[in-house]
């Protein structure tokens, strides 16, 4: 946790208010060790799609369902909702879980590696309102791309886990060998939506960390790439 744990709490005594079904479902996921968005994040989401109001929303990184379930929560019912998943096991849990809450038909699972998928979308020329990236760490820069082609003008972008529960201040030798690709990806993505000119981007200090950005103008993130 990036800021402080009881100061966390309070706020979410505050704010966090979702569906019991929800409730459940987070629950279950955390007891098979399948990460869950926090609470503060799941009220970030919360408001920005009640005040943004898209009418079509792209997940990347469905894991059980949760977040999908919970964007579907605060959107029209007229708003498509695209997910995104290629773990076998997970795309088991999440098809069962709609079917369970009756999300089948409110919530488009897309089967496949999301660097595929992204690509195959773009290609169809899908356009999104909204796009909440929570994938592979170190694939996010590869993702880039394709998200800014997916994303209308003045559409938003928001990516979780980008400070890593505050790991990402640390110098890539302080961080376990293992890790320091993902370390190094990271900050080549936040230096990506900071200093592109593609988006407008402020990073919030909440969870393990979410950067909320807004698309400008042309993409070109090859000089961005190493």
């Amino acid at each position: 946790m990036i800021i402080d744990e009881r100061l966390s709490v309070f706020i979410d005594s505050l704010s966090w208010d979702i569906p019991q079904y929800l409730k459940e479902t987070e629950t279950a996921a955390l007891n098979c060790s399948v990460p869950v968005i926090k609470r503060p994040v799941q009220t970030l989401l919360g408001f920005l799609l009640r005040l943004l109001n898209p009418l079509a929303v792209l997940e990347i990184g469905t894991a059980t369902g949760f977040s999908s379930m919970l964007i579907s929560e605060y959107v029209s019912e007229h708003t498509a909702i695209d997910t995104i998943e290629k773990v076998p096991a997970r795309i088991e849990g999440a098809l069962k879980n709609y079917k369970k809450y009756n999300k089948e038909n409110r919530i488009n699972l897309i089967q496949g590696d999301a660097l595929d998928v992204l690509k195959m979308l773009v290609t169809k020329e899908k356009i999104y309102d909204f796009v909440f990236m929570d994938a592979a760490k170190g694939q996010y820069m590869n993702f880039a791309e394709s998200v800014y082609k997916l994303l209308r003008d003045r559409g938003v972008l928001v990516t979780d886990n980008v400070l890593k529960d505050g790991e990402i201040l640390q110098s890539r030798y302080a961080v376990t060998r293992r890790d320091r690709t993902i370390h190094k990806r990271m900050r080549e993505y936040l230096y990506y939506l900071t200093h592109s000119g593609d988006f407008d981007t402020i990073i919030l200090p909440i969870g393990d960390g979410v950067a909320v950005s807004i698309k400008k103008g042309e993409a070109d993130v090859s000089k961005w790439k190493t």
